[in-house]
């Protein structure tokens, strides 16, 4: 297995930066209320193809390193900026504002996109990968659209949203109102624009090199920023989860959450994989939020298990 050490990613940059810019195909989806940006990788002779379904305010870009890790693995490799996020389009004249309508025009959007650009250039084995909110968008989409993935992989799943002090039902119960009463594209408290957090206060990763090189990319394209989530956005997340957590994926499954998440809630995980045909729960111990950015003490034990899962498949 190839792996991109935390210690040689200053050295790997220049390669990383290449293989983005000259190796990954580019292109829009046309979908009825915009363009989705993508970007797919076909090594000579792949194994198998990984679809990367990415977290909220992730761009496809952000993901460059994994990516070229990757590719030099022989793994196929497509990614699709979400509606609202990345280079896709925004809904709100507030580009920093995350929107959405309803959560299943994420899984449509991810159906469209498979449909018109990975199942035109794959027809091997392929894996849905999803993070976060992206992991969300994943089950919704294997559950309730047609499709021929072998398993999904999912990192720090949102199944449950973490609250902090606030009651989850009272949060739920003051967006769906303020939804309803039309002030759905207002920030929710305590979020804002787009904020390069410091390292010392982030919620994300202890890995300070892949910290500090996300926070510069976004920093030198601003058209990739993504601030806090309006009340819309977190109404449609409360109504995905209820549903989502009852849902049976008609794939194996393996979920990978993290000890010390705070950005999503691990809790309902357990009972989640006791409902599944074919589940594995793994918790990753010491980890933050975004384990495919982590120190390597966490990332190189989830990617090795990410391709034994789907090597196994």
């Amino acid at each position: 297995m190839f792996y991109s050490s935390e210690a040689l990613l200053h050295k790997n940059d220049d390669a990383i930066a290449q293989f983005w810019q000259q190796d990954m195909h580019k292109g829009f989806v046309d979908t009825r209320q915009g363009k989705l940006f993508y970007a797919y990788h076909l090594p000579y002779q792949a194994d198998f193809a990984l679809v990367i379904s990415s977290g909220r305010i992730e761009a496809a870009q952000k993901y460059q390193e994994l990516l070229w890790e990757f590719a030099r693995n022989n793994i196929a490799v497509f990614i699709v900026d979400h509606q609202g996020q990345g280079r896709s389009y925004r809904h709100l004249e507030d580009s920093h504002k995350g929107y959405v309508g309803h959560f299943d025009d994420y899984s449509r959007d991810l159906a469209q996109f498979v449909n018109e650009v990975v199942e035109r250039h794959w027809q091997g084995k392929k894996i849905l990968l999803g993070h976060s909110m992206g992991g969300a968008i994943a089950l919704d989409y294997l559950c309730h659209h047609r499709h021929s993935f072998s398993g999904a992989f999912l990192s720090a799943p949102m199944l449950q949203l973490d609250t902090g002090n606030i009651k989850a039902w009272q949060a739920r119960l003051w967006a769906w109102l303020m939804t309803l009463v039309g002030q759905g594209g207002r920030y929710v408290p305590g979020h804002g624009p787009y904020r390069n957090i410091p390292f010392a206060e982030n919620e994300l990763t202890h890995s300070e090199a892949r910290y500090t090189r996300f926070r510069q990319l976004y920093e030198q394209h601003s058209d990739m920023q993504l601030g806090g989530v309006t009340y819309a956005w977190l109404n449609a997340a409360f109504a995905a989860i209820k549903k989502l957590r009852t849902c049976q994926c008609p794939v194996p499954l393996f979920v990978a959450a993290a000890q010390c998440d705070t950005v999503v809630d691990p809790s309902p995980y357990n009972d989640f994989i006791h409902g599944q045909r074919q589940a594995v729960l793994k918790t990753y111990q010491g980890a933050k939020h975004e384990l495919l950015c982590e120190h390597d003490t966490v990332r190189k034990p989830l990617i090795r298990d990410l391709l034994t899962f789907c090597q196994d498949l």
